[in-house]
């Protein structure tokens, strides 16, 4: 399904290059006829928008409170969970910092002078105070805030369900399966949403090149290179901080990884990376009972491409429509963006999601997304590798924490047996070289 949704996606940005470039040549700049025709194109990506809206609210809370829920309470799953989340919070913090960094540095929107459609909102254009943000983290009614899309509030709320559903214990097993059955569900519906990206590529392109002519395109190939460019620099990062734990072995890390990060970046798909992911980790040295909790974690918390994707295309937008943002409204951004971004790794490009809720959040023009849909599969390949990469890194760098990290296998070799993770290869029992 998604390679074939990849192809056409492609087809539908070409598609969209080339009718957008034939009516720009086929009408005058000034034809009303030439701006109802780029009108009734962007209702396919308006269209498209307004499915992606509709999924916010139930699958960020159904997604979160399994999650959380699920993590048990024994000393050493809250100990290995406690490590995690602070390499997670940790890691992205650094990933959008480094995008914010980039764009800011670059550029990429600015001059593009789009006009939004509607009333961008107060929180783009005026001062941002500290307490307004914290008012605005906790909500006053969960259903208003669902209502509403408001994706702070509702994961403050659906952080206080989790942590209550846990203590609740089997008594409250019977909600917990109801959040898996609505993630499933959620999850499903996006599937189908997703099926409609093609046309929103086509439209979102056609129309805006109509208007605005082909010269569009070198801006999206310049975002495309400095996005890239920000992927390197991260992995740069991600790797030193590996190699600051695992000393010489963050290079043989980065051996054994190499073939489900190519199988992630073919088919822009995490999951579809998994299994192998699971494979060479074992090899690598990294006993089940580690990867088993840390890496489905990850892939809920720990999203560093999709987090360096989200600031850079957030911040795109608002330069694209000449909407100023303060030092402290960006670092607003990155700490919301930082919380949205977790829990929504096994939806299909999830990124749009949280960019959406991000730019609803801040009063930005939603209807930006058009601008970045027409790219979107060909940045989703690059940050889907970024995503396996940084969950490959964490585990590994976790293993090393809990003094559990096996001697090297060979990578190609076939797993004969499971691997050898028994009770004496604990925090105390085990001393490998860290350089072996």
């Amino acid at each position: 399904m998604t390679r074939r949704l990849t192809i056409w996606i492609l087809v539908g940005l070409f598609l969209g290059i080339a009718v957008g470039t034939g009516l720009h040549h086929a009408f005058p700049a000034d034809d009303p006829a030439l701006a109802r025709t780029a009108d009734l194109l962007k209702l396919l990506p308006d269209v498209f928008l307004h499915l992606i809206k509709m999924i916010i609210a139930p699958l960020i809370f159904a997604t979160l409170v399994t999650g959380i829920a699920g993590m048990g309470d024994s000393a050493a799953l809250g100990r290995i969970g406690g490590r995690a989340l602070a390499w997670f919070i940790t890691a992205s913090l650094i990933s959008i910092a480094v995008g914010l960094l980039l764009i800011n540095l670059f550029q990429p929107g600015v001059g593009l002078e789009f006009k939004a459609g509607g009333d961008i909102g107060a929180l783009a254009t005026s001062d941002f105070t500290f307490r307004h943000f914290v008012l605005e983290v906790f909500p006053t009614s969960a259903f208003d805030a669902m209502a509403k899309n408001n994706v702070l509030q509702i994961l403050v709320f659906s952080l206080f369900a989790g942590v209550a559903l846990s203590a609740l214990g089997e008594r409250g097993e019977i909600i917990v399966k109801g959040c898996e059955a609505l993630a499933l569900l959620m999850m499903q519906i996006t599937d189908y949403v997703m099926r409609f990206a093609p046309f929103a590529v086509f439209g979102a392109l056609a129309s805006v090149i109509a208007v605005r002519g082909f010269g569009i395109v070198i801006t999206y190939a310049a975002l495309m290179s400095e996005f890239y460019l920000g992927l390197l620099v991260l992995w740069t990062i991600l790797f030193g901080m590996c190699a600051l734990v695992l000393r010489k072995r963050a290079l043989i890390l980065a051996r054994y990884i190499r073939e489900p990060v190519i199988l992630a970046f073919s088919t822009a798909s995490s999951e579809s990376a998994l299994p192998r992911l699971f494979e060479q980790l074992d090899r690598f040295g990294v006993p089940r009972r580690i990867s088993g909790f840390v890496l489905p974690l990850g892939y809920s918390f720990n999203l560093d491409g999709s987090m360096m994707y989200t600031s850079f295309a957030t911040m795109f937008i608002a330069q694209a429509y000449g909407i100023h943002l303060s030092i402290g409204q960006q670092i607003a951004m990155l700490l919301t963006l930082m919380v949205t971004s977790k829990g929504i790794a096994a939806v299909p490009r999830a990124s749009l999601v949280v960019i959406a809720a991000t730019l609803t959040q801040f009063g930005l023009p939603v209807e930006g997304i058009a601008l970045i849909l027409g790219v979107d599969t060909f940045l989703d390949m690059g940050r889907t590798a970024t995503n396996v990469v940084g969950n490959a890194v964490a585990t590994a760098v976790i293993t090393k924490w809990e003094g559990m990290l096996q001697p090297l296998r060979d990578p190609d070799a076939p797993l004969a047996e499971a691997p050898h993770d028994t009770p004496e290869h604990g925090r105390k029992g085990l001393n490998l070289d860290p350089d072996q």
